[in-house]
């Protein structure tokens, strides 16, 4: 795992904790959310981290006329064969690309929501497993609205981790200019895989040996109870957040090198995992609060254990 985040590192320039963040929820089994404006290196991330493991790789551009049996696959008749087939769809892969995702229509999207929960679809009637490991990385655009459909609640709480990607600094954008010469090059691409699905598959079984101490979970379950507490949230963080922001902060330690997680691992993992699963109430919104700004306040008020 640390070689693969140093290739990442050295291809893409000036997001290193958002790799690292990407790389604990491929390590964790999770899903991501990537926001942020056109031309940041969203799809770079991704495409970097697919061609760094050896598993299989698909896009989707998400456009307002697209239909579920895009994603999922369909029935067609053979009229060669005389018989029915199946078609799967580009959901059948290791690491899906859900590009710009708020711009299909919310049927489109809840054709997802059994992926990325039970990790299979079902085709005329037909349920079909997904392959092992299964990763689902959805970028969306934070400024444009018009002609897009926002992610509903029960979407946006089957990703781990919200990610915001931003400018880089002045150093790093530097450093992506020398690099880019001209626009289309093909520089610093990884020359090999730098992660089995195999390796991956055993890290992922090995989660469950990195030691959370009760005290720490019940840090985790008052973190959780306090987003339902606040006036200012009309919607606080469920139990499927607590389990996410354990999970998180097993996968953050074994990327860390450590077999047991810290109170810091939880504090570090919670703004991505807790920032999509709240909603504050419209008065909140108007007086400038933000459910990362939130997340802070309650991590700096709820005591942390010794």
């Amino acid at each position: 795992m640390q070689h693969l985040l140093e290739q990442m590192e050295r291809i893409v320039i000036g997001q290193r904790k958002n790799i690292r963040l990407l790389a604990t929820a491929f390590l964790a089994g999770g899903h991501v959310l990537l926001e942020g404006v056109p031309g940041l290196g969203k799809t770079k991330m991704v495409r970097t981290l697919a061609e760094l493991s050896d598993g299989s790789f698909s896009r989707v551009q998400f456009t307002p006329d697209m239909m579920p049996s895009d994603i999922t696959g369909s029935v067609i008749f053979n009229m060669k064969e005389n018989e029915f087939q199946t078609v799967r769809g580009p959901v059948f892969t290791n690491l899906l690309l859900a590009d710009e995702i708020n711009r299909t229509p919310p049927k489109t999207q809840s054709a997802l929501l059994e992926a990325m929960e039970e990790r299979q679809v079902t085709i005329q009637g037909t349920t079909y497993r997904l392959p092992d490991p299964f990763f689902v990385v959805a970028t969306q655009n934070p400024v444009e609205y018009e002609g897009t459909y926002p992610l509903p609640e029960a979407q946006l709480d089957r990703f781990l981790f919200k990610l915001t990607v931003s400018y880089p600094s002045l150093e790093a954008e530097t450093d992506i200019l020398k690099h880019h010469v001209p626009f289309y090059a093909e520089e610093r691409r990884p020359a090999e895989p730098a992660l089995t699905l195999e390796r991956l598959k055993e890290l992922r079984a090995g989660l469950g040996q990195v030691v959370v101490q009760d005290s720490l979970v019940e840090y985790i379950a008052a973190l959780i109870r306090k987003t339902r507490e606040d006036k200012r949230l009309s919607l606080g963080a469920s139990p499927r957040a607590g389990i996410a922001l354990m999970t998180a902060g097993r996968a953050w330690a074994l990327l860390d090198g450590r077999n047991f997680v810290t109170p810091d691992d939880i504090k570090t993992v919670a703004v991505p995992a807790l920032r999509h699963r709240l909603m504050l109430t419209p008065q909140a919104e108007l007086e400038g609060e933000t459910s990362d700004h939130f997340i802070q306040e309650t991590l700096a008020t709820v005591p942390v254990p010794r």
